[in-house]
């Protein structure tokens, strides 16, 4: 029953792929994967145009069971539903006066023990992630290696300090940042990677490397998984067969999300990965 959110201060930095992804591979390690789309952009091949949907139909107080679907890759989705810009920001005004409106639901998906909840939203502050802080047990902040997201740090970490309390535990284990589209073969980049390691610490749970064969599979509405990737995904080998670049930091993404959580719902003869850390290969744990 963990809720993981994903959310970015600013749009365009694959947080949503992110979230497709953890939530695929933690659906392959054996869990039970449950994935809400608070972002209008979370589809897993199914059709944009979807007009069944959890977020567009919430004031009118849908059962989200009704509207949950089946996807190719174990993982049970909750899509936003069709809707339009002037219905999205009422939703947002009546979030914030109401926020149980969206918890409640959130709240019953969270009381089956063997389910793992992954909440994607949407860019910027956000209603449905104020209605989601008190029950979240992971909420993840996605940034760019960038000089953009690098003068982003010091405000992320103030509202992450401002937040803890909310979130009712030390940030340690409930907050962590990724940065994603990680060159360490440019300056800035890897600047980026450095300056962040040392002011978030242990809370930089992960970092993505750029990886045309990820855009490339974004674009074909797939995902970039492992060396065990089924027909209609993509994947990234190296020459001995193992998953490489965004796909291997993917995976490890995955792996350190999962013993964070720790969650009790194994499938029965499966276990989840152990010893993997993230970023032990450039020093940054």
């Amino acid at each position: 029953m963990p809720l993981v959110t994903l959310g970015s201060p600013k749009g365009g930095v694959g947080k949503t792929t992110l979230a497709a992804h953890l939530a695929a591979l933690l659906a392959r390690r054996g869990h039970r994967v449950l994935a809400i789309d608070l972002d209008l952009r979370l589809h897993f091949g199914l059709s944009m145009r979807e007009e069944g949907g959890f977020m567009a139909w919430l004031e009118e107080g849908v059962n989200w069971r009704a509207v949950l679907r089946d996807t190719a890759s174990d993982v049970r989705l909750l899509p936003y539903g069709a809707t339009d810009p002037h219905r999205a920001l009422q939703l947002q005004a009546r979030l914030l006066a109401e926020p149980a409106l969206l918890a409640n639901p959130v709240r019953d998906m969270l009381a089956d023990p063997g389910m793992i909840v992954i909440a994607d939203s949407a860019p910027g502050p956000s209603a449905a992630l104020t209605a989601l802080a008190p029950m979240t047990d992971l909420a993840i902040t996605v940034l760019l290696a960038d000089g953009g997201s690098a003068a982003m740090i010091p405000p992320a970490i103030a509202a992450m300090q401002a937040h803890e309390g909310t979130l009712g535990r030390s940030g340690n284990e409930r907050i962590g940042f990724v940065l994603n589209q990680v060159d360490l073969s440019r300056p800035l980049s890897a600047a980026v990677v450095e300056a962040a390691s040392r002011a978030l610490g242990p809370r930089l749970i992960g970092a993505i490397c750029y990886d045309e064969a990820l855009a490339e599979a974004l674009a074909d509405r797939r995902l970039l998984l492992g060396d065990d990737t089924p027909p209609g995904f993509a994947a990234g080998f190296g020459q001995g067969g193992g998953a490489t670049g965004a796909a291997e930091d993917l995976r490890l993404l995955a792996d350190a999300v999962a013993a964070r959580l720790r969650p009790a719902s194994i499938a029965p003869g499966r276990a989840p990965r152990t010893g993997f850390s993230a970023l032990n290969e450039w020093g940054l744990r």
